[in-house]
């Protein structure tokens, strides 16, 4: 039997009945070659470009205010260095403004952007419901604001010229099926989300749909913990879970890397000793992820974002705004990195970095 630990059970399951809507039933065969399917597509390199062919030209000498939602978080800050490697040949200035995890209490976080004179503003990480009074105040001066993570759709959304992310129902998807394939349709599941985040609550509510469509696995319980004081509560989680299911529990889902951080810990490791727990991420392909991964360590598989290719995309979104074009569109595709092709597409060096001369390709596009 399935348990649920969540602050938001009523969200959580509004998400899963909306998604099993959109799944066409499968008997367990075909389930399975389709699994096996998309796992190959997700898998395979990212070595082609399937990005804008065409650009306005790279405007010179903007400011650009960076609002991250958590600083101290790896992704985010991958994303502003690339931000600033992209936009250096603009010669743009780039500030940030970090929120330390706070930015969703209310304060006027894009208000103080625009006291900063900002040209174009980024929303990282940031859930963009939450700042409608200084979109507002930002459309009413003509600054452009893009988002990156500061919504759980892609494109525009109200009060963002456009927002970058790949496809959260995806890599939940993707993540899934790995589990289902390498298990061989049997597992005893748990799953690690944080229900404060739109993005990761979507994640979790598409993995359990797609978990429940596998006749040979057991959902055992969703975790809710979140992130930010995961690192006081995952021991207690963890002993509580070993309790409940013994050596039942095979497999980890979680919606980030960082809770196999804290699974790897030597005093919480040692409480699932006897588990031999194998598990994936559906995000977002820490250097942590690629080590664990590469050692055989727990962590199997993950499904990272390309954190300085959104970055470049976020700049050229950010020029397109600047210059009255729309948006360009592009949604980079779902990858599945696991120890058979860690050693491509940025792999050698702990990260996700597509192969597919991105760089390149928007320099000669702002050339144009």
């Amino acid at each position: 039997m399935m348990t649920i630990n969540s602050k938001c059970v009523t969200a959580l399951f509004l998400v899963v009945c909306f998604i099993s809507g959109a799944f066409a039933q499968e008997n367990p065969m075909q389930f399975l070659s389709s699994a096996n399917a998309k796992v190959a597509r997700a898998a395979a390199l990212k070595n082609r470009w399937e990005g804008p062919i065409d650009s306005p030209k790279l405007q010179k000498k903007k400011k650009i205010i960076f609002i991250g939602g958590d600083m101290s978080d790896a992704g985010t800050a991958a994303v502003f260095n690339g931000v600033r490697e992209a936009s250096a040949a603009g010669g743009w200035e780039t500030l940030t403004i970090d929120c330390r995890g706070r930015c969703n209490q209310g304060a006027a976080i894009i208000t103080q952007a625009l006291d900063m004179k900002a040209d174009g503003i980024i929303l990282a990480g940031v859930d963009y419901s939450t700042q409608t009074k200084g979109l507002s105040a930002a459309a009413k001066v003509k600054v452009p604001v893009v988002g990156w993570h500061a919504s759980v759709k892609s494109g525009p959304t109200e009060g963002l010229f456009t927002n970058i992310t790949s496809n959260p129902k995806e890599v939940a998807q993707v993540a899934a099926l790995y589990t289902v394939v390498e298990s061989n349709n049997k597992a005893g599941i748990v799953v690690f989300t944080d229900s404060s985040n739109p993005y990761m609550l979507a994640k979790s509510s598409a993995i359990i749909e797609t978990i429940k469509q596998c006749e040979g696995c057991r959902l055992l319980s969703v975790e809710d913990v979140a992130i930010n004081d995961a690192y006081l509560k995952m021991r207690l989680v963890i002993e509580n879970l070993v309790k409940r299911h013994g050596v039942k529990w095979t497999h980890v889902i979680a919606v980030n890397d960082y809770y196999f951080d804290l699974l790897n810990t030597s005093s919480i490791a040692a409480l699932v000793a006897a588990n031999k727990l194998v598990g994936v991420s559906a995000g977002d392909g820490s250097p942590t992820a690629y080590k664990r991964i590469r050692a055989n360590d727990i962590q199997t598989g993950t499904v990272p974002e390309p954190l300085a290719m959104h970055a470049w995309q976020l700049v050229d979104e950010l020029n397109r705004a600047l210059t009255g074009q729309p948006p360009s569109g592009y949604v980079t595709a779902v990858h599945l990195v696991t120890a058979q092709n860690i050693a491509y597409d940025g792999g050698a060096k702990n990260t996700f970095d597509p192969a597919n001369d991105y760089r390149n390709h928007y320099q000669q596009n702002w050339l144009k």
